[in-house]
């Protein structure tokens, strides 16, 4: 449980740390080009969850953050499962919640400065960007959620169909 709690400090502080020099290097500055028009540190502040959409006030926002990150934490203590496997996606959802949420209870919104844009363009007479700008929680949430899914059978195995379930004739 000490490693579930370490590596999602670690990925607090890393978010934190990050967002402070943005906020000191790229607030005035706006964007700084890291590889051409496709990879750039630019400074945006979200009010929203993923992709900018933003669904509900932010007191709304703070309480459902909140309550996710108990039901986490309370999850992984509960589950009595000490397998790095199973501890490391949760915690790095955990951790980049509590990034995110330090940001929206400190400041009213989330801080991104992480621009990977893959086009930027018109679409049918509409200006379009494909990618949002991000930072290192929403990188962590979206980690730890894509291990889940794409190791489910190996995190929780009792879910994982038996041999015998997947011949069914």
């Amino acid at each position: 449980m000490k490693w579930f709690f370490t590596l999602a400090s670690i990925v607090v502080l890393f978010d934190q740390f990050t967002k402070k020099l943005a906020v000191m290097l790229l607030r005035e500055k706006g964007s700084i080009p890291i590889i051409g028009d496709w990879l750039k540190l630019t400074y945006a502040e979200n009010n929203g969850i993923a992709f900018g959409v933003e669904f509900a006030p932010q007191m709304v926002m703070i309480l459902l953050v909140g309550s996710i990150s108990l039901f986490i934490v309370l999850y992984v203590v509960k589950s009595g499962n000490r397998n790095t496997l199973f501890l490391l996606p949760f915690a790095l959802i955990f951790g980049g919640g509590i990034g995110n949420l330090i940001d929206r209870l400190t400041i009213g919104r989330v801080i991104d400065f992480i621009h990977f844009d893959l086009f930027q363009g018109f679409v049918m007479g509409s200006w379009v960007a494909l990618w949002p700008i991000f930072n290192i929680a929403d990188s962590a949430i979206t980690i730890g959620a894509c291990m889940l899914i794409l190791l489910h059978g190996r995190i929780f195995p009792e879910h994982a169909p038996s041999s015998s379930e997947s011949h069914v004739r």
